[in-house]
């Protein structure tokens, strides 16, 4: 089987960010993902080259200046007979260029039409700018992450990819299935803001129990002493998750810890000491002899990984969670399916290396496709 989105056409109009990572997901699953790139040398550059660009992965490629009334009637001709459109600009912008939901769904009213932003369609910030750390910062999340004295933003992977591209992906798919019973197409508004406020769920209930605490002092954000990262001997890292009194009650056993009674859990006056404690104990063995003594126990026990070294960790080979093609290693698909696994998918490719293909299929001619190029269009 080709996956289970095999069938489902994506217009992808090239954004940075949680929307591509979105069209890529689209495209592990088996859609047949083109991505519309804006012509030039430098189309489709942004932190790495777009060949070593793993979340362009899956999808051709078409470069379309669609500020010239040529390409858009390209893109067009592509909407026609897609069922997703992704798109990441500002609110209004898709609709200056006359690419806007009401004319795409005029011509094709099955249409599914993604729109990734950070604020949202509609509000007084919708039409600013922003990034990841502004986003989790209004949704209440970077004020809950990083020491009593400061947040820490948490790299971008809460806004742009926990609460866009997992929000979006999970739009379209409720969109593409609403739309096999009623015929109808409509707007996914997808914003980053709205999916940081979805994942902050929990601490919304812990809010109204009255169990929240202050930055850096509670059970998950390093206040305890039994969740948290400890430095080894080697300079190596590893990570405790022991919540659950039976784990740890373990964790005191595997590390020869003879008056449990000294080693109270949930006394937070008593964390910093036990926390310095367990922190002179892990820094007494390197992380590979801790390995062996608490990995694959229900101590809830992990190394801190390199990147270069997930890959090559064992239970990530056992599950064959990587794959490495033309140099680059890289996640496998996922979710597995059990009947309609997905095939590996395609490179990612530079930008317009599929245009004149594409073109030729829309029903382009040579002197056509010459005559867009020579303009500039394409």
């Amino acid at each position: 089987m080709p996956g289970p989105l095999h069938g489902v056409r994506v217009i992808e109009i090239a954004s940075i960010g949680p929307g591509p990572l979105a069209a890529m997901l689209l495209a592990d699953m088996g859609a047949e993902v083109i991505r519309v790139d804006r012509p030039g040398p430098a189309a489709g550059a942004g932190m790495v080259p777009p060949h070593q660009d793993i979340s362009r992965r899956g999808r051709r490629s078409i470069a379309l200046d669609i500020k010239q009334e040529a390409a858009r009637e390209v893109l067009l001709r592509l909407i026609d007979g897609a069922d997703v459109v992704v798109e990441g600009f500002r609110p209004g912008v898709m609709e200056r260029l006359g690419l806007g939901p009401d004319t795409c769904l005029a011509r094709n009213p099955r249409l599914v039409y993604g729109r990734m932003t950070g604020w949202g369609q509609q509000g007084p910030l919708a039409a600013a700018a922003g990034h990841d750390i502004n986003y989790i910062a209004l949704a209440g999340a970077l004020g809950m992450i990083g020491t009593p004295e400061a947040p820490v933003a948490p790299l971008n992977l809460v806004g742009d990819y926990g609460g866009g591209t997992m929000l979006l992906a999970f739009g379209i798919a409720c969109a593409l299935f609403e739309a096999r019973g009623s015929g109808q197409g409509q707007v996914v508004d997808a914003a980053m803001v709205d999916g940081v406020s979805l994942l902050m769920t929990l601490f919304h209930s812990m809010q109204a129990a009255g169990r929240s605490k202050p930055r850096g002092t509670g059970v998950l954000d390093g206040g305890s002493h039994f969740y948290g990262s400890y430095r080894c001997a080697d300079g190596g890292w590893i990570s405790l998750g022991t919540i659950e009194p039976q784990f740890y009650a373990l964790l005191l056993e595997k590390l020869g810890i003879e008056d449990p009674a000294a080693w109270p859990q949930h006394e937070p006056s008593r964390w910093p000491a036990l926390k310095a404690e367990l922190a002179r104990r892990f820094a007494q063995k390197t992380r590979d002899e801790w390995c062996a003594l608490l990995e694959g126990t229900d101590v809830c026990f992990a190394p801190v990984l390199a990147l270069d070294e997930v890959p090559r960790h064992p239970h990530q080979v056992a599950r064959d969670a990587f794959y490495t093609q033309d140099g680059l290693t890289q996640p496998a698909p996922a979710p597995r399916f059990s009947r309609s696994a997905p095939e590996r998918p395609r490179p990612p490719v530079s930008a317009g290396t599929d245009t004149d293909a594409i073109l030729r299929e829309l029903g382009y001619g040579d002197t056509e496709i010459a005559a867009l190029r020579g303009a500039g269009a394409g």
